[in-house]
C-alpha cells in the first residue's frame, strides 16, 4: 500500500521531511538537497547524503524509521558534488559503510578530481538575490569544508543487485563525467539526482527541469544524456532538488526538453 504520510522531526534545527513515495522507498527532503533510504527484508541503503551540514538530519531520518545508521549496507552516490556526498566520508570512517559510485565518478568522489561550480562562476552572479541566498546556504551547510570519501569504490552490476531494491544504474554524463540515475525496478521509482530536478533555489519554476547550466560540466551533454532514460518504466521520480514527482518518466522528460529547447 502506498504510504504518503510525512514524518517530521521535532528539533531546533530544520527538520527533514520523510515520506514513503513507493513501497520501501523513502524520500527525504533536506534544507536544500534530498537523499533517499531504500529498505526491504534484507536491510537498507542510502542514495546520496545531502550537504556536510545535513549529517544530523541524515542520521535522524534513518532513526525515525527505526533503523540504525551503522546498519546501512551501502551509500550509493549519484555524483560527486558536495550537496550529495556530504555524509559519505562520515559513514565510511564511522561505520565502515561501503561508499559506491560509478567507475567514471570515482576520482571525483574520492577527491582526486573536481567537477564543481567554481567560486568565479558564483561571484559574477552573486548580485542576483537567488544566487546570493543559495551561496550563503551552501557555505553554512559546510560546502567549503567538505571531506571526500577517499575509501569510495566503484560499483559493479553484481554488487548492485545484492543491495536493497536491486538498483540499476544509468550513466548520464554531462552534469559530471560519471553522473548517474538509479532505477529501482520493483518500486517503479527512479532517483535522478541532478540529471534533472523539480525545483532549485536558482529557479523560479517547479516541475521537471534541467539545473542552471552553471552547475553542469557540459550542459549540452547533460541534456542529451537524458535520452538514455527513454523507455524506462518509472512513475515515481526522486530528484536531488525539489519535491518528488508522481508522473510517467516519459512525460517528465518531454516537459524538461520542451523548456530547454531554443
Amino acid at each position: 500500500m502506498h504510504l504518503r504520510a510525512n514524518i517530521r522531526a521535532n528539533k531546533k534545527h530544520s527538520s527533514p521531511i520523510v515520506s514513503e513515495q513507493a513501497p520501501g522507498v523513502f524520500f527525504v527532503e533536506g534544507p536544500a538537497s534530498n537523499w533517499i533510504v531504500v529498505r526491504d527484508e534484507t536491510g537498507f541503503m542510502l542514495i546520496d547524503s545531502g550537504y556536510p551540514g545535513d549529517r544530523a538530519l541524515v542520521l535522524e531520518s534513518i532513526r525515525q524509521m527505526g533503523l540504525h545508521p551503522a546498519d546501512a549496507q551501502a551509500v550509493l552516490i549519484t555524483h560527486g558534488h558536495v550537496d550529495h556526498t556530504g555524509s559519505a566520508a562520515y559513514f565510511s570512517s564511522t561505520y565502515g559503510t561501503p561508499i559506491l559510485c560509478s567507475p567514471e565518478e570515482l576520482a571525483h568522489v574520492q577527491g582526486r578530481e573536481k567537477h564543481q561550480v567554481t567560486f568565479g562562476q558564483v561571484i559574477v552572479r552573486v548580485w542576483r538575490p537567488r544566487v546570493f541566498r543559495w551561496m550563503i546556504h551552501a557555505i553554512k551547510a559546510g560546502s567549503l569544508a567538505a571531506k571526500p570519501a577517499t575509501r569510495a569504490e566503484a560499483w559493479d552490476t553484481e554488487r548492485l543487485r545484492s543491495l536493497p531494491g536491486c538498483p540499476e544504474v544509468i550513466l548520464l554524463p554531462g552534469h559530471t563525467p560519471g553522473n548517474v540515475s538509479i532505477f529501482l525496478p520493483d518500486a517503479g521509482a527512479i532517483a535522478v539526482g541532478d540529471s534533472f530536478v523539480s525545483g532549485h533555489p536558482l529557479s523560479p519554476r517547479t516541475g521537471p527541469q534541467m539545473l542552471h547550466r552553471v552547475y553542469h560540466t557540459d550542459p549540452a551533454a547533460a541534456l542529451a544524456a537524458t535520452h538514455r532514460l527513454d523507455g524506462i518504466k518509472a512513475s515515481v521520480i526522486l530528484p536531488g532538488h525539489g519535491p518528488a514527482l508522481h508522473m510517467p518518466l516519459a512525460k517528465a522528460l518531454a516537459a524538461l526538453r520542451s523548456q530547454a529547447a531554443p
